[in-house]
Formats: structure tokens, sequence, C-alpha cells
């Protein structure tokens, strides 16, 4: 094993300005601009930040100790890895524990069984296994080796033997750090908590080593960028750039889950930048870089690119309960369809017509090629479908029969389609911007007093199907869903009927239908 120091006494001596060497002698030094809230006029603030530091081990360690000694009578070796030991030094340590150890995976079940609350085996093809215990959600690794099949679409498993050969296969230094249990000894051989402090994505090895062996660690580049809003070291970015061919390799689901994970994010604006300037979005989302080229006659200060990012970044800003990623998925691809339905106009005007129908389709053939489920493809498809359909409500010149519409086709995702039609203004005119946000207002209003005088989120006929049947006396068959979608249509137009209403409708309906 590296040459270890003890933990605590080193995040004490690194969080506090001094300079200590690392393992394998590497000069380890956190500047204090890496401490939030904290300098040197404010020795309080980052004493606090050096507690709280090491409290986020501390707080793990009745659990986490209990484990590692298990591991130590059976003969294993057991170490926090990775993105936990990251996070704990970032403050942000949750319930999620990443471990590793020199356990094969059927003596790691042995170890866990008796121990844990519950086990699941779902990773185990990969090295891992899975537990719960005492509300942590915890998942013990094999230490892996570098051996990879590099034509495979799937990373090949290889086992290790020590740790210091998993920690230089992982894809990031800020990744490759351990705390070794239970003696809590800091294990890091590629001055990952320098990189840490200096906020910058390296890989152990080269970037190119690590890119041919798993190609995804590229998105993961763009990914982490985005969620620690850290910077990605040149020779990773020059290596992604080089490389980006290569992610086609990798299945499309794990390409999704990655992705998914980027834009869940905090700042994936900063990831989906990187996947475009690298070239790595042209091969796994390509309509997105199509934006960059196309000017967008609705927001002349931006191009169709910079006002999907935009539009990302304010209907985010909208969520009420957490990331949302049907929405942000329709904030970012509202507009792919503009490059295929972008025409010159005699007068000078660019017109983008239909865009969102086309768009739409898009959006469906893109999200089924990245394996997502029918149910996503389906609400995300309707957001980007109906992103312009309030365009038409002008200053509120629609019937009721108008909103009743907007409603029945909106559905279940008309709240969504709030935030993002309101997300889609990106105009610097604020009195532009003022009249679109009072008239939106306006329809919101008139859409709550219809539905507290209607039900408007269960519009149905005035009649149901055994109703229609015994009224037409005909059993069923097309002419009784041709008779429903008749009365459904007369329900929006003209909103509730009494009942002696609707079957007069309908008699004088099947009538003409003779």
């Amino acid at each position: 094993m590296a040459k270890c120091c003890p933990l605590l006494h080193m995040i004490g001596r690194v969080l506090s300005g001094g300079n200590k060497r690392g393992s394998f002698g590497r000069p380890v030094h956190v500047p204090f601009s890496v401490v939030p809230n904290a300098n040197e006029d404010n020795p309080s603030a980052l004493s606090q930040v050096q507690r709280r530091a090491v409290s986020e081990l501390l707080r793990v360690s009745p659990v986490a100790d209990d484990l590692a000694r298990r591991f130590q009578e059976a003969g294993f070796r057991l170490a926090l890895v990775g993105g936990s030991v990251r996070d704990a030094l970032l403050g942000r340590l949750g319930n999620d524990l990443d471990f590793t150890t020199d356990a094969r995976p059927d003596d790691v079940l042995k170890i866990v069984r008796p121990w844990a609350d519950s086990v699941w085996e779902v990773g185990i093809a990969f090295g891992t296994v899975g537990c719960q215990k005492a509300g942590y959600q915890i998942e013990v690794t094999t230490y892996r080796s570098e051996a990879y099949d590099r034509t495979s679409r799937k990373p090949e498993v290889s086992y290790g033997d020590s740790i210091e050969e998993d920690l230089v296969r992982r894809d990031f230094t800020v990744n490759a750090m351990a705390v070794a249990l239970p003696e809590k000894e800091f294990v890091d051989p590629h001055g990952g908590l320098e990189d840490l402090a200096a906020r910058v994505l390296r890989t152990p090895g080269t970037p190119e080593e690590s890119f041919s062996d798993d190609p995804l660690r590229m998105m993961r580049a763009a990914r982490f960028a985005a969620q620690l809003d850290f910077e990605v070291a040149p020779d990773v970015v020059e290596a992604m750039t080089a490389m980006a061919k290569r992610i086609e390799i990798v299945s499309a689901e794990r390409v999704r889950d990655e992705f998914n994970k980027l834009i869940l994010s905090t700042h994936p604006r900063k990831g989906l930048r990187l996947l475009v300037d690298s070239g790595i979005a042209g091969h796994v989302l390509p309509e997105l870089p199509a934006l960059r080229l196309e000017s967008d006659e609705h927001h002349r200060h931006k191009d169709v690119y910079e006002h999907s990012l935009t539009v990302l970044e304010q209907a985010i800003d909208l969520e009420e309960s957490g990331p949302d990623l049907v929405l942000r998925l329709a904030a970012l691809l509202h507009d792919i369809g503009k490059p295929r339905t972008r025409r010159f106009e005699q007068d000078g005007r660019v017109s983008f017509h239909h865009h969102e129908v086309v768009g739409a389709k898009m959006t469906k053939k893109r999200m089924t090629a990245l394996k997502y489920s029918n149910d996503m493809i389906k609400d995300v498809s309707l957001l980007v479908e109906l992103h312009l359909r309030f365009h038409g409500y002008g200053t509120g010149e629609w019937t009721d029969s108008a909103v009743r519409r907007y409603v029945r086709d909106a559905g279940p995702q008309l709240e969504r389609l709030h935030k993002l039609t309101r997300s889609d203004c990106t105009t610097r005119n604020k009195r532009k911007a003022g009249a679109l946000s009072r008239a939106y207002d306006g329809l919101e209003e008139r859409i709550a007093q219809l539905k507290e005088q209607e039900e408007l989120d269960s519009i149905r006929p005035d009649l149901d199907g055994n109703q229609i049947m015994e009224i037409l006396g005909v059993g069923p068959g097309p002419e009784i869903g041709k008779a429903y979608k008749f009365l459904l249509e007369l329900r929006l137009e003209n909103g509730p009927m009494e009942h002696a209403a609707a079957v007069a409708a309908l008699k004088d309906w099947w009538a003409a239908q003779s």
C-alpha cells in the first residue's frame, strides 16, 4: 500500500493551508480559495469547514468501521473510496457509501449477508455487491485492474490485488482517493486532494489511455464539471476532442444514464458546452450542436443553441420539487426542429414554420435511440410539440373552448407546459417580456377559473359509453367510438351540458349518420 498519513491530521493540515507531503511524496496543498466562505481574514469560517470535512467521515464511522472490522477479521482489506471520499472533503457526503476491497464478490457476500439489513446482487457481474444498513446505501466493489476489451461496448471486468492498482484505473484523480478502514489512513497516490483544491479534473494516467479503456469517461468529465462546477484540464479536453468518435462504442443505455446525470446537475450548461465543443455531442445528441449555426428570429441576440441553454436554465429556476428530468429535456430540445424548417422569406425574415411538430418527431427518434422509456419519450415529445401553442393566445382572444383544448392536449403535462412556456421567453426587451408574462398570467387565471367550474382535469363527454349504447340501442363497435368522440368535441366546444341536452344532441348526430 502507498505511504499513508492519518486522515484526520491530513485533512486538518491541508484545509488550514498547510503544505504536507501525501502519498508518493506529492505535495498536497489546499489554498483558501477552495474553502467556501473562508479566507485568511475569516479563520472561524475556515475552522468550521475543517470540522465539517472531518465530521462527514466521523458521521459514517459507526457503520463503516463496523463493516471494516468484519472484513479485517475475514482476512481482507476495506477502504472508503472514490466519490464518497471526494464528497466528504467537499462537505457533501450523503448516505450512499462506496467501498473497495481485495475480497472477491463471493467473499463479500459472505461477509455482508449476516450484517446488512438487505443485500442485492444486481452488479455482481461487475464485481459490485450492494446492501443497506442503518439507512445507508452501500456498494462494495472488488479491486479492479486495468484490463479492458477496447472493442467491446461494455468494459470487461478484471480483478486486481492492490488498492493502488484499483485507484489508477479510476476516471479522475479527485475520484482516486481512498480512506483505508478501520485505521482511517488517507491514500492519495495521484494528487487528488491537490486537484480538488484547484477544482480541476485530471485523469490518474494519461487521458488517452483512460478514454481508450472506457470512452464513457469523456462524458463523465462533462458530467462532473456540471455537478461540481470544476474545470477540465486542457490535456483532458484535448483528448476528448481527438477521441470523440470513440464514444460510439459505448452502449446507448450507458450514454443515456450519464447524460441524465449531467442534465440533472447543478450547472448543466457547463457540461453541455463541453460535450458540444469537444465534438462528443455530435455522436450522442447531434441535434444539439446543429443549433449553433441557426439564427432565431424571435431572439436575435442569441442563436438557437444559446437560446436553448438559457431556456434550460430558466426552466430549472422554476422547479419546485427538485430536478425534473422531463422538464429539463423538453427545455433543451424544444427548438431542435428549427434547423430542418428554416426558410428565408422574400421580405428578409427567417421562418421556422411547424418546427414544433418536426421537433417533436426528432425528439421521439433521438430519445428512442438512447433507450428512454416510452412514457418519458411521450411526455417530452408532447411538451416539445405544444411549446408554441401559447403564442396564439395573444392578449386573451382565446375562447373558453380553446382554453379547454389547451388543457386537454397538455393533460398531465400541463404544469410542466406552464414552466416551459414561461422559460421560453429570453428576450432582453423588458416591455415585451413583461407583456408575455402578463398574458400567460391571464391564461393561467382562466384555466384556474374553468377548472373550478368544470373539472377540466378530467374532461370527458357528458354521456359515457354504456349510456351511448343504451340511448342508440346498439352494442359495442366503431359507432360507439365515433359517438363518444362527437360528444367529447361538443363538451370541449360548449362546456358541460345538461343530461337532456346531451341526449338530444346525440340523437340528432345519430340521425344525421343514418
